[in-house]
């Protein structure tokens, strides 16, 4: 753009004209927009008037233009401001009296849309320019007061209110005070207006009079005035209207907390309501009140009470209540971060005692329920997640311990004790924040530990569960107190127990008992998570307890034994959560206890009036449900591995007796006689309905878990009909008839979602909601994104106005066994109570078992379903009817779902089948028109799967009635629901099969979408969104006339959130049609692709659009407009102003609307992946310390972390330093656990060392209250991960100059940014992480030591060059690993740090073993340890539990068994580990026994087992597992290289015994028939491995290739007689083991299969049959299986076609060759009859394969020619036949090289010069190798010199190794051998030739290396030659020699070095044939022609004379010679 200058194009009016008028002006607009920005000042001068005249034209429609729609009037208003901003202002006074004489018109009624869009423009103006042209002012109010109150159109009155609001921001000053009072009185009333948009409206014009410094001083009065009108106007508001009066009411709110001047001069009188406690506010001291006080208008609590004194009326609606939660969320945020966590205990005390305590909240069950989720949003999602800084997060929980939890029960007379509604708040809050904080700080864990244990005997039900829930996130998050804490309260519960029996026992010992019971479940149900700190004995005990109850129970009276047999159950259930291995055991006992408990009915059951007490009845119920919950728990935690099909049809039948049960007891009606509940049922509470209900709820819970493969089929219809029953029929109703009744003959009844009584007739609580979001079907109901994109918490407190029932996690205690679980949290479920959940469960059931049906049966469940659905009795109970037909809708969209996903197939047998289709489809279509929005959800997915599962017939059929219903239904909800149905058949039946269909749905479509109803137009737009998604690139035909319509909607009035009539403004709110708008336009950019960049028309328009949205205000249509522009950027990023995003996404950040921030998180994370390099010049390290900022401030905030790690892996190669100083600079901050930990423990010891680290931080943080020193722990962690990403991802780039200061130095390259220049301060930050508190960060810090060890092990110190980096460094790691060791320290930590410590001995910095100080002892300490059976404990850390001893002890082992491996290569190890050997040798065979016998799971273990201790196998095994198998190769690997080494220690340990160095007689012969004590489990798991490893050797990752390669180096010991004995010569293990080799042999990389070979060769050299006179070579013997192996990988070598050599690197297939062919060599030597020369036929067969080779460049065989020469030097027998096949087998070897060679004449190429190379070479090499006796063809030797004389005069390369060849066989023939002397004869004319075509090269300067190269090889080759002849025949020589040296030299030595080199070299050559035999050379010389004696003798004088002048000659020489090698 900035090569040619902008032009403003003038406007083309004729265009207007056209039917693309609108589009063609908002383009115009659009560009000109951008170029008014850009264009030069010179340039915009002239234009300007023409722009303005242009402009208000425009706004005013005159001549041809288009009305002006919202783009347009919005793309002006920019326009005129950027235009008055950069050119001259004087005009704007004009253009504003033009916009005013259109709005002040009033004569004219029909111009509605010109002066919206005039007022737009004025507020834009206003809004800049406003303090410049107040002169407007008055004008301005008077003509928006008085079009708001004559004007009837809600669009107009908004935008004039508006227009008012931006002009008072500005110029309020100007406004005179009456005018100002009329305002605010206007603007109140406008409150309640019947408008919501002006509602809106007014909302901003009250806080633009409220905020500036001149503003209206406010008074008490006003502000109860606007908060009360605010609360009337939320019962009738929608969802935006609510939050407007919601930032208005917070801004008044919290402007009270400001401090004013307070104009009375005597002291402020101190009185304080209520004893809250004094503001810090009032903290002036009355002396100096002489002046003036200032003083806040309110104290917090006064002005939390404007909001909860409307809360608490007795007339308040629900949905106002929900409404004054939105005011309080929006006044908590506007206070800010620093005003709530100062005051935290004041809001807390209000949220309790204010508004859960008020009678009006406790007045039944579903007020509380509602009060409780209320105060439990604000409470933990906004201020507990969003606001509270870690230190606040600490003070909260330590003031609720003691203001609230401390508090019960009431100690002190007077005192009284929180009631229960508070403490279940105050507990779920604490458990919140328990879960972010992490590891409790002791101050945390001191305040709680008691409180929540008492707690767990509060009388109240609910109380108990959350206190219980409470519990178990305490010490989920604190684990070193969980051991404690469950003996604790399993005392307790004992002692309970045993006063039970006791009659005069006191009244609530069965509640405690209770209490305690839950809260011991819910602390073994965190075992599974947190294995190492608890000893198995526990659970064992739990299970003795409960069993021993349950068969107790029937000794005492109903009373007592229901209390039993629930605390018996509850304890079973979490027990399962314990897993299979220790369930198995127990599970007959545990079959026999439910069978017990669920009896097959007896006849007493099913007589009427058996004569049982109500107790009695509900004694049985309470059993059965207590069992049935324990069963529930078995399925879920075991049915993948317990359920087998004998167990599965046990507990079916189980379930069916419970069923029957149940059924039985409704057919009896026993009344329930309420009024004599006294006090002998436990619970206050559950009446017989109610324990029914949650028995059948628990029977379909357990039948959905089973799972029904095991159901008789008779039974699957029995529970089909009896859940349609309960669900879908009037007799399912469990409310009083009578009063529904009354409510539907009066009419009073509106939707089932109104209701407030927690039952609500019975509806489902499992709502299918569509709420517009494009992603159909996923569950939006909560946590997928919001379809407005508001904030989190708004969503989730709107969500409870159509909440008719709340869950609870007290409605099922199970529910705290049954979290879900995350890394970061888990949520507790919360169901929903009895007569709600067992609809549910029942729903649930159907939709899992309807698909499972034949047809048959399929039609009558359906049938049934629709019949009790159209019931006649319904109409006289309207509620209930509306309820069976969500139930029914809901059940069958469900069972759909589960159709298409999991059975589609099958249910395209039933569904898809007509009798079925047309009984739905009217029935669903009923459901898609009825104006619910739960009907219209899940109505229209159900249309759309039972499309997807029929025929086409059905399809078009479904279209035509949609289409029939939209022509002739004129209802808005109807046609709505029709729009939803197309667009959820054509996403389910998807593009290709609805294709035919696509020209008429978009056609209805676009028509609907016209509609100006919202309810219309939303889910028109919305359906033609996901038709546009399914169709994808069907659609593009229709794309350009959907843009257009697309702009027509943003253009037109009645689509405008405030437009249209007055209802349809009031519903839009709720409806907003843009963005969706900006969903179609993303899907328009997605179907058209790349294809975006062809069409500048089309993307000009579309960028426009999203440019227009992404500014609009509501944040819901700018984060859908980012999505566009992400999309954008993907398909055309050179049509974006990427640096422009940036600074957008940036502003975004920071921004106080979370949507908007999680949005441009997103996309900055897509720049950032593509290219984080230009983001880094763009943003900067300023960015990057927002985002870690960001992280801080909420680390709730998603994706921050994805940006930062993206980034970072891009960039820190380039500058690692920087990095690390941003995390440094985190780092460097305490957390606020630390520094409460630091204070507690500050208390009682004084530490020198620690006191000086801290100084500088105590210091501080008594300053700022919430200083910049904390950071979030999560933070710190997350810099730690950076830092390890920092040195794992510089370690493996490559650059040497990050690790290698003398390398860098070497390079010149600045040592100030590498890594290793900042090992300190990694090292710094290490040790700071491992002092931490939180064990996270401590684990993080000791893995990124672990890293700066690895990395920098072999790094030399920059300053000593000899020396190593780490030397110095010594101190400080020891130092950071000491804390590990601490008496706080948890088992992974241990392990961590001794892995560490075994890394750091072993990398060779220090090899001295004397001065590896601690860290050697610390190791030593373990391994001493290891050696007893006992508990470990290492440090000062404690016993440790079983569990984690076995752990630590793996660890301990696997760190010494790096040690010994790392000792080949290190040998200073051997001295570290030669003392231990005994000891280890058994301990690792002792671990390696453990591994294999918990992987074979058997049901003994040895009594001697060193690691595992019998009792506790079952459960160990699965916690000890993944230690195991992460370090057994290790294990292995060591036991390998001892095995290698020779150790008889290790000898000696294989066979179970010590190594005694008195006694030698151990059996090391290699006779032993017998295998080693261990050598079958050591042989067993290296089998497995390599067994199972090899079955997936797809996966080539490092890891697997060490255990594999670890497994092959151990079985090279392992096959050794000594080891083995004979038995693997046993037949079945011989050829399982072989098949296993050949697999490898097949499959495996090179790397593996090189070991494989070498095995293989030991295993064939030593395990060999020595028995005289057998076959050698019988098919069976390992030589041969050797043999064919290795010829197999030969043979394959040369072919790429096997996927695994192309994986495997070049290095290891060679040595593989090599590897291969000296086994052939070894076996060949092992053999000593005739069949050695069979071998070694086969192997040089095979060679040569590799040497006719020509499908790849690389060059396999030079580097294995060694191994050639190997095979070939092997001696031969002395029988005369073998000699002859030897020649036989040399000659034809050597024929097929040259024939090879042969064949590559005429060809060219990198192969073809490879493969004549090495042939040529390999000829030579046999040619020398060959013993003399060998015969070899005369021919055959001829034509080979002769090739290599042709191949001499070749291109460069070649001849060099011509060269090469000829001077190594001249070389060789000095030997005498007859055939190499004939070689030589033959070369000798080649050689001259060749020097002769050198020569004119030589002169002219033109010689390259490697042809020099080639020139010295030949004078080699002749000085060789020369010296080897006898003295008589050298003249003759010579007379060959000198003529052709002379040919090279010339009269002045040559310009080009590399030739003067050769000269000088030639010469040198000379001289020595002159002096080594001056007679020959003087005979030889004097024979020569004149001109070339001349010549030589010239040259040689020149030399001579040039050493004896001066010295440079042999300074020069030895450069010489280095040059020319």
């Amino acid at each position: 753009m900035s090569g040619e200058p902008v032009i403003i194009e003038d406007i083309n009016e004729s265009e207007l004209l056209g039917e693309n008028g609108e589009v063609y002006l908002f383009q115009w607009l659009s560009s000109t927009e951008k170029r008014l920005e850009s264009v030069g000042l010179a340039d915009l001068k002239p234009k300007q008037s023409d722009l303005e005249k242009v402009f208000v034209k425009a706004i005013s429609a005159a001549d041809s233009y288009p009305p002006p729609g919202r783009a347009i009037r919005n793309v002006i208003g920019r326009c005129l401001v950027t235009l008055y901003t950069r050119g001259e202002s004087r005009s704007m006074f004009d253009t504003m009296q033009s916009f005013l004489r259109l709005v002040g018109d009033f004569k004219t009624p029909d111009k509605d849309v010109v002066k919206i869009a005039a007022f737009s423009c004025i507020g834009d103006l206003m809004a800049v320019f406003g303090s410049q042209v107040m002169s407007f002012m008055a004008e301005i109010s008077a003509v928006t007061i008085k079009t708001y109150k004559s004007s009837t159109s809600p669009l107009l009155r908004y935008h004039a209110l508006v227009a008012l609001s931006k002009s008072l921001t500005t110029a309020k000053r100007a406004v005179t005070d009456a005018t100002c009072k009329d305002i605010v009185k206007q603007a109140k009333s406008a409150l309640t207006d019947k408008s919501l948009a002006v509602q809106r409206a007014a909302c901003q014009i009250l806080i633009a009079m409220y905020t500036t410094s001149d503003s209206l001083s406010l008074t008490p009065s006003e502000v109860d005035s606007i908060v009360s009108q605010s609360v009337k106007s939320l019962e009738s508001g929608d969802q935006a209207t609510r939050h407007a009066h919601a930032q208005l009411v917070g801004h008044i709110l919290a402007s009270t907390q400001i401090e004013r001047v307070v104009p009375t001069p005597q002291a402020p009188q101190k009185s304080t309501k209520d004893g809250t406690p004094e503001q810090a506010d009032d903290g002036i001291s009355s002396s100096i009140a002489a002046a003036e006080v200032t003083k806040a208008m309110f104290t917090p609590q006064e002005m939390f009470l404007h909001l909860s004194t409307h809360f608490n009326k007795p007339n308040a609606t629900r949905k106002t209540r929900i409404g004054i939660f939105d005011f309080y969320a929006a006044l908590l945020t506007k206070l800010g971060i620093t005003f709530v966590e100062s005051n935290f205990s004041l809001i807390v005390a209000h949220l309790v005692s204010d508004i859960a305590s008020n009678p009006r909240s406790n007045s039944n069950r579903y007020e509380i329920l509602f009060t409780r989720s209320l105060v439990g949003i604000l409470l933990r999602d906004l201020v507990g997640t969003r606001m509270l800084s870690e230190q606040g997060q600490i003070t909260a929980i330590q003031e609720m311990a003691t203001a609230y939890l401390k508090r019960w029960p009431a100690m002190m007379p007077g005192q009284v004790a929180p009631s229960s509604t508070v403490l279940v708040i105050v507990l779920r809050e604490v458990a919140g924040l328990l879960q972010q904080l992490g590891n409790a700080p002791p101050p945390v864990q001191n305040a709680l530990a008691e409180p929540l244990v008492t707690l767990l005997s509060h009388p109240s039900h609910t109380v108990r569960v959350t206190a219980s829930w409470a519990l178990r996130c305490f010490c989920h998050s604190t684990p070193l107190r969980l051991p404690k804490t469950i003996l604790t309260v399993m005392d307790k519960l004992q002692r309970d127990l045993s006063s039970l029996t006791n009659p005069n026992s006191a009244a609530e010992v069965p509640l405690r008992a209770l209490g305690h019971a839950y809260g011991l479940a819910a602390l073994v149900s965190i075992i599974p998570q947190r294995p190492l700190y608890v000893s198995y004995d526990v659970s064992a005990k739990v299970l003795d307890m409960a069993t021993q109850l349950l068969k107790r129970a029937g000794e005492h009276d109903v009373k007592v034994a229901a209390v039993e047999v629930e605390v018996a159950w509850t304890l079973i259930a979490s027990l399962m959560s314990l897993g299979p291995n220790f369930v198995r055991p127990h599970l007959p006992q545990l079959l026999v206890l439910w069978r017990n408990a669920l009896p097959k009915p007896t006849t007493k059951d099913s007589t009427t009036n058996a004569g049982r007490s109500i107790h009695e009845w509900l004694f049985l119920l309470h059993v059965r449900e207590s069992a049935l919950g324990a069963i529930l728990c078995f399925l879920e935690n075991n049915a993948s591995t317990l359920v087998t099909l004998d167990v599965a049809r046990r507990i079916a039948s189980l379930l069916s007796n419970a069923l029957s049960f149940a059924n039985n007891f409704i057919s009896q009606n026993v009344e329930d006689p309420t009024e004599t509940q006294v006090s002998l049922v436990p619970r206050k509470g559950l009446n017989l309905r109610e324990r029914e209900a949650l028995l059948r709820r628990r029977v379909h819970q357990c039948f959905t878990a089973l799972g029904f493969s095991s159901i008789a089929e008779s039974t699957q219809m029995v529970l089909l009909q009896s859940v349609i029953t309960l669900f879908a029929s009037p007799d399912g109703y469990a409310g009083s008839s009578v009063q529904a009744a009354i409510a539907s003959s009066s009419g009073t009844f509106s939707s089932v979602w109104q209701s407030t009584d927690g039952y609500a007739y019975g509806v489902t609580f499992n709502e299918v909601i569509d709420f517009g979001g494009i992603e159909t079907g996923s569950d939006l109901a909560q946590g997928a994104s919001d379809y407005l994109n508001r904030d989190t918490v708004e969503v989730s407190i709107d969500a409870l106005n159509r909440r008719p029932v709340f869950g609870a996690c007290e409605h099922d205690p199970l529910s705290l066994c049954q979290t879900k679980q995350s890394d970061t949290e888990f949520q507790l479920l919360e169901p929903p109570p009895p007569a709600t959940s067992v609809v549910d469960t029942a729903i649930e059931l159907f939709a899992k078992l309807l698909p499972l049906q034949d047809l048959s049966s399929t039609v009558k469940v359906v049938t049934q379903l629709l019949e009790s659905v159209r019931s006649p009795k319904l109409e006289r109970n309207a509620g209930r009817k509306s309820a069976v037909f969500i139930n029914a809708t809901v059940a069958l969209v469900l069972a759909l779902r589960q159709a298409t996903t999991s059975h589609f197939r099958q249910a395209k047998e039933t569904f898809g089948q007509s009798q079925i289709t047309s009984l739905l489809s009217p029935f669903l279509l009923e459901a898609v028109i009825d104006g619910d929005l739960v009907l219209r959800s899940a109505g229209s997915e159900s249309l759309g799967r039972l499309a997807s599962l029929s025929g086409t017939n059905y399809l078009t059929n479904a279209i035509k009635n949609l289409v029939d219903q939209v022509v002739n239904n004129r209802n808005p909800s109807g046609r709505a629901g029709c729009a939803l149905a197309f667009g959820s058949i054509y996403s389910h039946v998807g593009g290709l099969a609805a294709g035919p269909l696509l020209k008429t749905t978009v056609n209805v479509l676009m028509s609907l979408i016209n509609d100006p109803h919202p309810v219309v137009h939303f889910w028109s737009l919305n359906a033609l969104a996901r038709v546009i998604n399914a169709a994808s690139l069907a659609y593009a035909p229709f794309v350009s006339s959907t843009l257009g319509m697309l702009l027509k909607v943003y253009l037109t009035e009645s689509h405008e959130k405030e437009g249209g009539s007055l209802s349809n403004s009031n519903i839009s709110g709720d409806l907003p049609a843009y963005p969706i708008v900006c969903q179609i336009i993303d899907s328009v950019i997605t179907v058209l692709g790349p294809d975006i960049q062809e069409s500048s028309r089309t993307r000009a328009l579309v960028q426009s659009l999203v440019h227009e949205f992404s500014l609009e205000d509501d944040e819901g249509i700018c984060v859908e407009a980012i999505k566009c522009i992400q999309h954008f950027l993907m398909f055309a990023p050179e049509h974006t102003d990427i640096p422009n995003l940036v600074k957008q996404f940036r502003g975004h950040l920071s921004s106080s609307r979370r949507p908007l921030k999680l949005a441009s998180i997103n996309a900055l994370y897509q720049l950032v992946q593509k290219d984080a390099l230009s983001m880094s010049k763009l943003g900067g390290d300023r960015l990057v310390e927002d985002l870690f900022g960001m992280l801080d401030d909420d680390s709730s905030v998603q994706g921050v972390r994805n940006v930062i790690s993206s980034w970072l892996q891009q960039t820190v190669i380039y500058n690692p330093s920087a990095w690390i100083d941003l995390c440094q600079r985190i780092m460097a901050r305490t957390t606020a656990s630390q520094q409460v930990a630091d204070a507690a423990s500050r208390q009682n010891m004084r530490d020198d060392e620690g006191e000086s680290l801290n100084v500088g931080l105590s210091q501080d943080s008594k300053a700022g209250g919430r200083g910049h020193l904390t950071s979030r722990w999560r933070t710190q962690l997350f810099a730690l991960q950076c830092l390890h990403d920092i040195c794992v991802t510089v370690s493996s780039s490559g650059r040497r100059e990050h690790l290698n200061a003398i390398f860098a130095r070497n390079q010149n390259i600045p040592t100030s940014g590498l890594l290793f220049s900042r090992v300190s301060d990694l090292i710094k930050m290490a040790f700071t992480a491992s002092t931490a508190y939180v064990t996270e960060i401590r684990l993080a810090g000791l893995v990124m030591l672990r890293d700066v060890i690895e990395i920098f092990a072999a790094s030399p110190d920059p300053a000593y060059d000899d020396a190593l980096l780490l030397e110095q460094h010594q101190a400080p790691i020891t130092a950071a690993l000491t804390p590990a060791f601490s008496s706080d320290s948890t088992p992974e930590i241990l392990a961590s740090a001794v892995d560490v410590c075994a890394v750091f001995v072993g990398c060779g910095v220090v090899k001295d073993v004397s001065r590896m100080g601690r860290i050697l002892k610390l190791l030593i300490t373990g391994l001493e340890q290891s050696k007893d059976s006992g508990m470990l404990s290492l440090g000062d850390a404690g016993e440790l539990s079983p569990n984690a001893s076995a752990m630590l002890r793996i660890s301990t082992l696997s760190a010494w068994a790096q040690l010994q491996v790392s000792s080949t290569q290190q040998s200073y190890l051997e001295n570290v580990v030669k003392p231990y050997r005994s000891t280890l040798c058994s301990l690792w065979i002792a671990s390696l026994r453990d591994y294999a016998s918990i992987r074979i799971d058997s049901e003994f273990l040895h009594d001697t087992s060193s690691v595992v201790d019998s009792s506790y196998s079952s459960l160990g095994k699965e916690v000890l597992l993944p230690y195991y198998s992460r370090s057994w190769s290790i294990i292995l690997q060591a036991v390998a290289t001892a095995m290698q080494a020779g150790d008889p220690h290790i000898l000696a340990a294989m066979d179970g015994r010590e190594y005694d160095e008195k006694k030698v007689d151990l059996i090391t012969s290699t006779d032993r028939k017998e295998p080693t004590a261990f050598f079958f489990v050591v042989f067993g798991l290296v089998y497995e491995a390599l067994a199972t490893s090899s079955a997936d050797s797809s996966s080539t990752t490092p890891a697997r290739q060490l255990g594999v390669i670890s497994a092959l180096q151990a079985l090279k010991c392992l096959v050794k007689p000594e080891y083995s004995g004979a038995a693997i010569m046993e037949p079945t293990i011989f050829e399982e083991f072989i098949s296993l080799c050949y697999r490898m042999g097949m499959t495996e990389a090179a790397a593996v299969q090189i070991h494989l070979v070498e095995m293989l060769a030991v295993f064939a050299a030593s395990q060999s049959s020595t028995t005289p006179g057998s076959d050698v070579l019988s098919l069976t013997s390992p030589r041969v299986h050797c043999l064919r192996i290795c010829a197999h990988i030969l043979k394959q070598s040369t072919s790429l076609s096997r996927a695994s050599a192309a994986q495997s690197q070049v290095a290891d297939r060679i040595a593989l060759l090599s590897t291969c062919l000296s086994a052939f060599t070894s076996i060949a030597a092992s053999i000593t009859s005739s069949q050695r020369e069979d071998v070694r036929g086969v192997a040089s067969l095979l060679y040569n394969d590799l040497l006719k080779d020509e499908s790849s460049e690389l060059d396999l065989v030079g580097p294995t020619l060694p191994a050639l020469k190997g095979l070939l030097d092997l001696p031969v027998g002395n029988d005369p036949e073998d000699k002859d096949r030897y020649s036989k087998l040399v000659h034809s070897l050597l024929s097929a090289c040259l024939h090879n060679i042969d064949n590559m004449r005429g060809r060219h190429g990198a192969i073809s010069t490879k493969k004549v190379k090495n042939n040529m070479l390999a000829a030579v090499l046999i040619l020398t190798v060959i013993p003399s006796w060998a015969k070899v063809g005369g021919a055959v030797v001829e034509h080979g010199c002769y090739l290599i004389s042709q191949k001499l005069l070749d291109a460069d390369e070649m001849s060099l190794t011509a060269a090469h060849c000829a001077k190594t066989l001249i070389l060789a023939s000095s030997s005498g051998n007859g055939m190499l002397l004939q070689c030589a004869r033959l070369l000798i004319p080649g050689l001259i030739e060749f020097i002769a075509k050198m020569a004119p090269l030589v002169h002219d300067g033109s010689l390259s290396d490697s042809q020099s190269a080639a020139i010295s090889e030949v004078w080699k080759a002749f000085a060789t030659l020369f010296t080897s002849t006898a003295e008589d025949n050298r003249p003759r020589l010579l007379g060959v020699f000198l003529p052709t040296i002379s040919l090279v030299l010339a009269n002045t030595p040559p310009p080009q070095p590399i030739a003067a080199s050769i000269t000088t070299q030639t010469i040198s050559q000379l001289l020595s044939f002159a002096t080594t035999s001056p007679l020959a050379f003087k005979e030889a010389l004097g024979k020569m022609d004149v001109s070339t004696r001349e010549l030589l003798e010239q040259c040689i004088r020149r030399a001579v004379g040039n050493s004896s002048t001066g010295s440079s000659q042999p300074a020069a020489k030895p450069q010489i010679s280095l040059r020319s090698f």
